[in-house]
C-alpha cells in the first residue's frame, strides 16, 4: 500500500487523489484548490476527472457564475466506499488496536510512528511500530515473541508493507533516555497511540528510572 496515498491501492489513476480530497472536504472546492491539495496531475487533468465524476453523480458542481465549486455527493451509493478508501490510515490504526486487545501479555505502550504517523511515505515504506514491553521473567519471553511475530504478519496482511518494530523493555527505555538516543525524536514526532499508557506518561516514568 502507498502509505502517502492509500486510496491509490484501489484507485491508481488521478481519480484517487481527487476523490481523497473531496472525501475530506466539508465544503465546495474549486478545481485549482483540489489540484493543490491532491498534489498530482495538472489543473486541466483534475478538471477532466471532476467533469467525469460529476457525470456519474458522485460529485456535485455548484456554479457561482465566475467559478465552479465541487463537492462529494455523500448520498451517492458509492460515497461511503470513497470515504472509507480516503481514510484507510484510520482503519489500519483501528485494526492494529484491535489486534493488541487479544494479546496475553499487553505492552506497556504501543504506537505508530514514521510514515503512517506523518501521513507520507510510498509503496516501499515500512509500517513503523514502537512496542514497550514490561520487564518480565524469562518464561514469558516466548509468548511475547509469538505475539510480535503475529503482529508483523498482520501488518503485511493488512497493507502489503513490511512491519518495522522497535521493541524494548521499560528498563531499556530508561537507558535510551539516559543517553538521549536520537531515535527518541522519531518515536515522538509525530506518533499515534494504539494501546497501553500514552507515550508521554511512559517516558516520564522512565526518566525517573534513568535519574535513579
Amino acid at each position: 500500500m502507498d502509505l502517502g496515498n492509500p486510496i491509490s491501492t484501489a484507485v491508481p489513476s488521478l481519480d484517487g487523489p481527487v476523490l481523497q480530497v473531496l472525501a475530506r472536504a466539508d465544503e465546495g472546492l474549486s478545481g485549482r484548490q483540489i489540484h493543490k491539495l491532491a498534489g498530482s496531475g495538472s489543473v486541466a487533468g483534475v478538471r477532466l476527472v471532476l467533469q467525469r465524476l460529476a457525470a456519474t453523480g458522485l460529485v456535485h458542481v455548484d456554479d457561482l457564475g465566475n467559478s465552479l465549486l465541487y463537492r462529494l455527493n455523500r448520498k451517492h451509493l458509492v460515497a461511503p466506499i470513497v470515504e472509507q478508501l480516503a481514510d484507510l490510515r484510520s482503519t489500519l490504526v483501528a485494526r492494529l488496536t484491535d489486534e493488541f486487545s487479544r494479546w496475553l501479555i499487553p505492552p506497556v505502550h504501543a504506537g505508530v510512528y514514521g510514515a503512517i504517523a506523518r501521513a507520507d511515505g510510498d509503496l516501499d515504506s515500512d509500517v513503523d511500530l514502537l512496542l514497550i514491553r514490561p520487564d518480565q521473567h524469562e518464561f514469558e519471553d516466548a509468548r511475547w515473541e509469538d505475539q510480535v511475530t503475529r503482529l508483523m504478519q498482520t501488518v503485511v496482511d493488512l497493507t502489503g508493507n513490511a512491519a518495522h518494530i522497535f521493541e524494548l523493555s521499560q528498563s531499556e527505555l530508561a537507558d535510551h533516555l539516559a543517553t538521549e538516543a536520537p531515535i527518541l525524536n522519531d518515536w515522538t514526532s509525530p506518533s499515534i497511540h494504539l494501546t497501553g499508557a500514552p507515550l508521554a506518561t511512559v517516558l516520564a516514568g522512565s526518566r525517573q528510572l534513568a535519574i535513579h
